[in-house]
């Protein structure tokens, strides 16, 4: 059966509907940075999605290539990732949606090293014509975090997002928002195939002890 790391990482994907505290260790990923609002059918997010998946992809299926990944196991793609920020503001204004910062990522196996990723975007511009130069393979440790499964629209995530400011003053930590540490999310529904008011997403926020 394949890895799925939904499964076997709950305690990182799935909280429950209420914060938690997670130490989270350190990941790989295939990631792409961009600007503008990620609703936006010609933007530079719906440009990096459609690099992402391929390469994921093609990294996942590298078993049935000439190419031999040293450590390979078969394992499910993990979901859509997104690290968020504006230049005005670190966190909390995010009414504007076209100064939207953002990394939009997906997690890969231990396994994965930086020149299987280079060879994915290969195979994935000579398979598919798709020119994936803006892709790039990242390690990134997040440390200690407060996270809430958030159910519902993207716009009404500041309802989790105050528990989550509740839960941090009353548990005695502070918010450690950087240029180095952003506003985390999850994306672990699919917009075209659920409902609003039925998507899950991990809202995940970087703390630290005062």
């Amino acid at each position: 059966m394949a890895f799925d790391y939904k499964k076997e990482y709950r305690d990182l994907y799935m909280p429950k509907a209420s914060p938690v505290i997670v130490d989270v260790p350190e990941m790989k990923f295939v990631a792409v940075n961009g600007v503008g609002n990620p609703n936006d059918p010609d933007g530079e997010y719906q440009r990096a999605i459609g690099v992402l998946y391929p390469v994921a992809y093609a990294i996942k299926m590298s078993h049935k290539t000439d190419r031999r990944i040293e450590g390979y196991f078969e394992y499910v793609v993990p979901p859509l990732e997104g690290l968020w920020w504006t230049d005005n503001a670190i966190i909390n204004d995010f009414t504007d949606k076209s100064a939207f910062r953002w990394i939009a990522m997906i997690r890969v196996p231990d396994f994965v090293k930086g020149d299987d990723v280079e060879w994915a975007k290969q195979e994935v511009l000579r398979k598919k014509g798709l020119d994936c130069s803006s892709l790039y393979f990242m390690t990134f440790e997040e440390g200690l975090c407060a996270q809430i499964m958030h159910i519902g629209s993207y716009d009404a995530e500041p309802v989790s997002l105050a528990a989550i400011d509740s839960f941090i003053a009353t548990k005695g930590y502070a918010k450690d928002i950087t240029e180095s540490r952003r506003h985390h999310e999850i994306y672990l529904s699919d917009p075209r195939k659920c409902s609003s008011d039925k998507m899950k997403t991990v809202l995940r926020i970087p703390v630290a002890t005062l």
